[in-house]
């Protein structure tokens, strides 16, 4: 098993102020890159009337948008370990204004589609070459508490679109909200573009056959594919509910309040940021163990559903509480497809497996999306989404489940008999032929 050494330094090295610097500033992007990916969600009940849509057409917003995003990964990757995180990080915040600001000005479906195309083009671009940095700049021994770190305080971008934009929202109007966002992602792009620094040893950029080898090598690697079916399974169901679903859900299937229901989104997003450390340090303690830790949050997602989809709506709100509770630590689990991605392939082609492992999660959250649309509207036909059609919508995820619990299944097999970790079955074997 390969594990990326990018500063060559020992394993009791600090992390230079510097990185804390870049790391800092590339947070910060990533934070304002989620706040325009789920500005769409908080405002899904409002778009119904502004865009005169159903409930499949609105999901096919957010789906487009994750459509996007998931299939630049790859090309993103690539174009990370040739140019740097700088202008990966620059460009998309520049790309996701543009998105916002088009978003702010639209009255048809056409315009505010091409608006969210572009939002997940820029959003494609900013989240692995965050990680660059913190692969590049961090010693290795920091890299799995700093990955969570950066994905759950990236996360806190959540907030600003549960709270501030949802009351910019209903106080000045649709256009003030997005042109806010957009606004801020302007200013993101400039200090992107002034602070952030590509790092040492890149003066070895791969050549366009070697980036083809490298896609190739990193997808073949088992750990690489264990790694994009642990981030399909663990991150669809939090970020269906905290990009499309969970809002609608909350006020339309549960009964809630709007505010209450931003307090629970404000909750799960809390919890992203207290469990990502945790969940760092463990991944870092116990790496032979990751899959397990995986599976063991995917068991309490699956728990908590069938507990509130088998109570009448409205559930009562402690339920609803460890509902957000458990969904939540999606996010986190999340990370550990990309300590798979860094473990199991050398650091020139890190990149390039981060962005096939970022594929995972984001192709099972727009199917979850998309079919979740299609079942509303089915039990929905006059548009009014009832508690009931919501608790039948929500059983789609059984599906996505069973599939990626065997991804992860089959490809930890096959990548622990690479790293040569199956010794004890090979053991067995032989005693039982004796």
């Amino acid at each position: 098993m390969q594990t990326a050494q990018p500063l060559g330094s020992p394993e009791r090295q600090k992390a230079p102020p510097i990185a804390w610097v870049l790391w800092t500033t590339g947070v910060l992007a990533y934070g304002v890159a989620v706040l325009h990916r789920t500005s769409f969600g908080v405002v899904g009940l409002d778009a119904v009337h502004r865009f005169d849509a159903s409930a499949g057409i609105l999901a096919s917003f957010t789906v487009l948008q994750l459509l996007v995003y998931a299939s630049l990964q790859v090309p993103v990757g690539l174009m990370l370990d040739r140019v740097g995180p700088r202008r990966m990080v620059a460009g998309g915040a520049l790309l996701m204004a543009a998105g916002q600001g088009l978003m702010a000005v639209s009255t048809d479906i056409g315009t505010a589609v091409a608006a969210r195309v572009m939002v997940g083009a820029g959003d494609a671009m900013t989240f692995i070459s965050v990680l660059g940095i913190v692969v590049t700049w961090f010693p290795a021994r920091y890299v799995p508490v700093v990955t969570q770190l950066t994905g759950q305080l990236g996360q806190l971008g959540q907030i600003l679109s549960a709270i501030p934009l949802v009351a910019l929202l209903h106080g000045p109007g649709w256009g003030t909200a997005f042109g806010s966002a957009a606004a801020l992602g302007v200013l993101i792009a400039v200090l992107a573009f002034a602070v952030l620094r590509n790092g040492p040893g890149r003066a070895d950029v791969p050549t366009l056959r070697e980036t083809g080898t490298n896609l190739v090598a990193a997808w073949r690697h088992p750990g690489t594919r264990l790694g994009l079916w642990t981030h399909f399974v663990t991150q669809f169901p939090s970020h269906t509910f905290a990009l499309m679903w969970g809002y609608p859900y909350l006020v339309s299937g549960q009964g809630m309040r709007p505010a209450a229901a931003s307090t629970l989104l404000t909750v799960f997003v809390l919890v992203n940021v207290v469990a990502g450390p945790f969940i760092g340090r463990m991944v870092a303690r116990y790496p032979l163990r990751r899959s397990w830790l995986v599976l063991g949050i995917v068991g309490l997602n699956m728990a908590a559903w069938a507990a509130v989809l088998a109570w009448p709506p409205p559930a009562p709100a402690w339920l609803l509480v460890v509902l957000v509770l458990c969904v939540a630590l999606g996010g986190p689990g999340s990370m550990i497809g990309f300590d798979y991605a860094r473990t199991f392939n050398p650091p020139g082609r890190v990149g390039t497996a981060t962005g096939i492992v970022n594929v995972g999660g984001f192709f099972a959250s727009l199917v979850t999306i998309l079919l979740i649309g299609i079942v509303l509207d089915a039990m929905s036909p006059d548009g009014d989404f009832t508690p009931e059609a919501f608790r039948v919508a929500w059983t789609v995820q059984i599906v996505i489940w069973a599939i990626g619990i065997t991804g992860v299944l089959r490809n930890r097999a096959l990548a622990r008999r690479q790293a040569g970790l199956a010794k004890p079955a090979r053991r067995r074997t032989r005693r039982s032929r004796r």
